[in-house]
């Protein structure tokens, strides 16, 4: 199967490191937050940068499925990520996410078509499934 895109990031340092896109364009520090023994705030951290890639893909996909059907909400579609850090039982941590998506103007039932859709097609999704529960959430 033919590449249709791929980057790279390295980080340097952990979760009290720095990150770096193979381009540059995202160069940022991230932190061990607070509710994990970390003392920095103002810093980002992996389960925040993993909830902006997972609401990012999720919407385009939506917008996408949403284009295919011709669909037109009021307003734009908005996904909030919320991505959680949780025991997993045996001294690990695995993460679980819940996506709150809003459609304006469409039907709950029409909007829980097009996440379920969606969620079909979101790499971020077929990459998830089967090893992070995730929620699905109209609003």
């Amino acid at each position: 199967m033919k590449t249709l895109y791929q980057t790279s990031a390295t980080v340097t340092g952990g979760r009290n490191g720095k990150v770096t896109s193979e381009d540059g364009v995202l160069a940022l520090e991230v932190r061990m937050p607070k509710e994990l023994g970390g003392s920095q705030q103002g810093y980002t951290n992996p389960e925040q940068l993993f909830a902006a890639g997972y609401a990012s893909c999720f919407d385009s996909a939506l917008n996408l499925v949403m284009n295919k059907e011709k669909v037109k909400p009021k307003e734009p579609s908005t996904v909030k990520a919320n991505v959680g850090l949780l025991p997993d039982g045996s001294g690990g941590f695995k993460l679980g996410v819940s996506l709150q998506v809003e459609i304006p103007g469409i039907e709950i039932e029409s909007a829980q078509e097009l996440v379920e859709k969606a969620h079909q097609i979101c790499p971020y999704s077929n990459a998830t499934r089967g090893n992070i529960d995730v929620q699905l959430e109209i609003i």
